[in-house]
């Protein structure tokens, strides 16, 4: 059996991690789990599926090491473990329960649940949060339907439970699912005062000019410390639309100008956006006039909503901020999103 506390020591030790007694001081939590995992599950007709022990709820601020820990804790598991980011095990979901719809199952969440609970004997999720209603309706009988089969859910989250699909369409609905969370899983704060997302980024470089080897060898430098090791797209569902950021781990988003800029997209989607993601690279970012007009647009809409959400940006482009939109409409307006790029590029600019 793997001591998590020992392994915690070891890595810090090797310079490997930064010792935080806070997050050692979660560790416990992690083992309670891995012990009550490693018990093994007698089979058989008659017998009754065992509870599942407590799964556990981290949640707290960026950068302070919650996805660290997940990864060392789904790495100890000697059970049948997946970890996924909450956006994407959704998107699975809905294309799940759209085929079983489709030979005419009336509740499409059974079987859906049910060959989830086969594959898995532990879930965990990154950055759970529920801005879609759809989401909303769901999310509650499918935990219970993993739950009834001794299914382990752990994820992590910036927001406590009680703020989870705040303010959202009948929320009202939703509110036994974040007792259901309190019930089935432990509650827990990673109160850190530290920002190791932050301090690995502060004094580097977060926008590079102009393009060439230079800026590109930069942002993959930045991408390779922050993204961990699991790497795949993200989709996310807007009102019916599928928006794709190419690469994703980790909780960092890489996208070229291409991939979020000459694509109809509009407000909606870059709110989702910038509520998915808490780091976003983008890539390639050219110089911008009346040839290429509407990107413009929809560029000033991004680092809009993406200021709002306090993401941290990390981009690649042809100008300095305040020489990417020198001729056309909008040059003007641009003024104010050349400001916003700059102050984005500040030390103190958290998320």
């Amino acid at each position: 059996m793997i001591d998590l506390t020992a392994l915690y020591k070891e890595k810090v030790a090797a310079g490997v991690l930064t010792y935080d007694p806070v997050q050692e001081a979660i560790l416990p939590e992690f083992q309670r789990i891995l012990d009550a995992l490693a018990v093994p599950v007698r089979k058989g007709f008659f017998r009754k599926v065992p509870e599942a022990p407590k799964g556990l709820y981290l949640w707290g601020g960026v950068g302070r090491g919650k996805s660290m820990l997940m990864d060392l804790f789904v790495d100890a598991a000697n059970v049948p473990a997946r970890r996924v980011h909450f956006h994407a095990f959704m998107q699975e979901i809905h294309a799940a329960m759209h085929v079983a719809r489709q030979r005419g199952v009336d509740d499409a969440i059974a079987p859906v649940a049910a060959d989830v609970s086969a594959k898995v004997r532990l879930l965990a999720f990154d950055e759970m949060q529920i801005t879609d209603i759809t989401d909303a309706m769901i999310v509650g009988r499918l935990f219970e339907a993993l739950f009834a089969t001794g299914v382990v859910v752990v994820t992590t989250s910036n927001r406590v439970p009680d703020d989870l699909y705040k303010n959202g369409l009948n929320r009202q609905l939703f509110l036994p699912f974040i007792e259901l969370i309190k019930e089935r899983m432990v509650v827990w704060e990673l109160a850190s005062p530290t920002d190791y997302r932050q301090d690995r980024l502060e004094g580097a470089p977060v926008y590079f000019t102009p393009l060439g080897p230079a800026a590109r060898a930069g942002m993959d430098a930045i991408w390779h410390d922050l993204a961990g090791a699991e790497k795949g797209p993200l989709l996310l569902q807007v009102k019916g639309r599928a928006v794709e950021i190419p690469t994703f781990s980790n909780g960092v988003g890489r996208a070229s100008f291409f991939d979020l800029c000459a694509k109809p997209l509009g407000p909606a989607d870059y709110l989702a956006l910038a509520e998915a993601v808490k780091v976003l690279m983008i890539d390639e970012i050219p110089t911008l006039s009346r040839t290429n007009f509407n990107e413009a647009k929809r560029f000033v809409t991004l680092i809009d909503a993406l200021y709002e959400a306090r993401v941290r940006l990390i981009c690649s482009a042809a100008a300095k901020p305040e020489m990417l939109y020198l001729e056309g409409e909008g040059t003007f307006e641009f003024e104010r999103t050349a400001s916003r790029l700059r102050e984005m590029q500040s030390v103190d600019w958290s998320v």
